[in-house]
């Protein structure tokens, strides 16, 4: 191989699966993807959905490392010293406990089937009473509220909530994590051999986001602070880290050991990790003003704003707001719903699972015909509900739902919070349910819009990234109808991998900033829907009906009345 170009590698870590892209970082042309999906996560195993326990094996993220790794590069034929840098993005928050080397717990004796000694994926809502104890010290203890830039309410989906449920849980555990890392700083630690958790480059948009990490109060929330949650807590902190960094910085190169698993070299930069909608927001071009949808089986919104706009404002309800941790220089804005595609999914499960079992009881089919029969209504059973979902009339006949079938995330964090489906007649069948939870995933999303809005956030462009995005023209016209505005789709199938690799690019050297970076590399747009006025019209109503419900549903709530 004699190829003198430079090349660049994202890999992006999802709920399901990991995928690496690698990059011409002259011009932005993909030269090869590789998907792998993690086979434990796919068997159930380490999980209790009833609980909300959702916790993943490091070796399913280090068996797709490799895997996908070398398939890039041997699928592209490139020289291998000519891929300079490599980025890695993971879902978040989504921590994972290590011993003082850095290796996660599960690889500890003893611990090897043990979940808490596992990652805690981000849809992992064991935590939601150690979120409220949070709340209720960080607005009574006498200090700063430190939930202040994310949010205002720290989420049962974050670092420390999690940690703390796991340690009270579990004492080997806590006996044994002499740290905690977030997903896509462990990927990182390993990838340049870190022999030691302590040299880490942490995450800024990860410790940022998900830690209570800000400039305001020197980092990390002190000891006085945590030491009420938890004597562990305090102790833990000193093991933790001061200083943050952005993911155009370089955190070193790729160890020999990886550089010979991956059929790569030493010279090879890996750079400071982030999270998956972040590298999203990049991959698809976001400037200020611009809200960036990452659609997948929840949504990330994300958006960006100078620190002129957003001084000392803290912005309420939504995921945080951390200087640099989408584009350096300027304030990164995280808001999301907690299910997306999941509601559909969830309702596409309902309908399957008896389905399923009807096959596998039945006498009339072998095995063969059962196993084509299950997968043909699986891959045509969504395609089917949203042709007559699509051709029925907006009219306040439909159901009404609620999109917190996982609870909420933004506007103000409620994980405790469940859906609701109301104005059911008999009249009413899954094609009627199917349009009323579209509904609701798209109404979310508007009060998203509506609270960036209220908090002086101004939005002038929408931009749809991910499966949803890509795949559901029903479902992208109905936002645009809903949010009245017009919605473009970026083109990759991995704008997240894509802005990975635009942030390695950057701390190879090969750009000078990660602007400069995107204008040349990110992802171009494939389509556009526009809003309808008179089915902007006609979603009026029925968004009223959706605020409605919510009210009385959260009035409900365990959470709303400790309030």
């Amino acid at each position: 191989m004699t190829d003198t170009n430079n090349y660049v590698i994202g890999l992006d870590y999802g709920s399901d699966s990991v995928r690496a892209v690698l990059i011409d970082a002259a011009i932005g042309r993909e030269m090869a993807s590789e998907v792998y999906w993690y086979p434990r996560w796919k068997a159930g195993k380490y999980c209790d959905p009833a609980r909300n326990q959702f916790r993943q094996h490091p070796l399913d993220h280090l068996e797709g490392l490799e895997r996908t790794i070398r398939s890039v590069v041997a699928t592209s034929g490139v020289a291998p010293q000519s891929v300079r840098g490599i980025c890695v993005d993971t879902t978040g928050s989504s921590p994972v406990p290590v011993d003082a080397a850095g290796m996660p717990l599960c690889f500890s004796p003893g611990l090897e089937e043990n979940p808490n000694a596992m990652m805690v994926l981000w849809k992992d809502h064991t935590a939601i009473a150690e979120a409220e104890e949070i709340n209720e010290l960080a607005r009574n203890w006498g200090g700063p509220d430190y939930t202040k830039y994310a949010g205002g309410i720290y989420s049962s989906e974050w670092f420390w909530a999690k940690i703390l449920h796991v340690i009270r849980e579990d004492s080997a555990v806590r006996e044994q994590a002499y740290s905690w890392v977030e997903h896509c700083d462990l990927m990182t630690h390993l990838l340049t051999g870190g022999k030691h958790i302590d040299q880490l480059k942490r995450s800024r948009c990860a410790a940022g986001h998900k830690a209570m990490w800000h400039e305001e109060w020197d980092g990390l929330p002190p000891t006085e602070f945590l030491s009420q949650l938890h004597p562990y807590l305090a102790e833990l902190r000193a093991r933790l880290y001061q200083d943050t960094y952005t993911s155009d910085a370089v955190a070193g190169n790729l160890s020999e050991e990886w550089a010979k698993k991956l059929g790569l070299t030493t010279t090879t930069v890996v750079s400071v990790g982030t999270f998956d909608a972040h590298a999203g927001a990049i991959g698809a071009g976001i400037t200020e003003h611009c809200l960036v949808r990452v659609m997948g089986t929840s949504t990330c919104d994300m958006m960006v704003a100078s620190r002129e706009v957003i001084e000392d404002h803290a912005v309420r309800g939504i995921c945080g707001q951390v200087d640099g941790s989408i584009l350096p220089g300027m304030v990164g804005l995280e808001a999301g719903q907690s299910a997306f595609g999941d509601v559909l999914a969830w309702f596409k499960g309902v309908i399957m699972g008896p389905t399923r079992e009807l096959l596998s009881d039945s006498a009339l089919l072998t095995d063969e015909q059962k196993e084509a029969l299950s997968e043909e209504m699986d891959r045509n059973l969504l395609r089917l509900l949203t042709e007559r979902a699509e051709a029925l009339p907006l009219s306040d006949q439909l159901p009404t739902a609620l999109d917190w079938i996982n609870g909420r995330r933004t506007p103000d964090a409620d994980q405790s919070l469940k859906s609701a489906i109301t104005n059911i007649s008999l009249g009413t069948g899954a094609p009627e349910l199917f349009k009323a939870l579209v509904h609701a995933i798209c109404f979310g999303s508007r009060k998203i819009v509506e609270r960036f809005e209220d908090e002086g956030i101004r939005i002038d462009k929408v931009i749809g990234i991910g499966g949803v995005a890509r795949k559901s023209g029903y479902i992208m016209q109905t936002l645009a109808n809903v949010l009245d505005r017009p919605i473009v789709v970026a083109t990759s199938d991995y704008a997240p991998a894509l802005g990975a690799a635009i942030y390695a690019a950057v701390a190879a050297g090969l750009y000078p900033d990660i602007l400069t970076a995107s204008a040349q590399l990110a992802s171009d747009y494939e389509a556009e829907y526009r809003p309808d006025p008179e089915q902007v019209r006609q979603f009026r109503p029925l968004f009223e009906r959706y605020v409605a419900l919510g009210t009385f549903v959260e009035a409900q709530s365990p959470t709303y009345a400790l309030l």
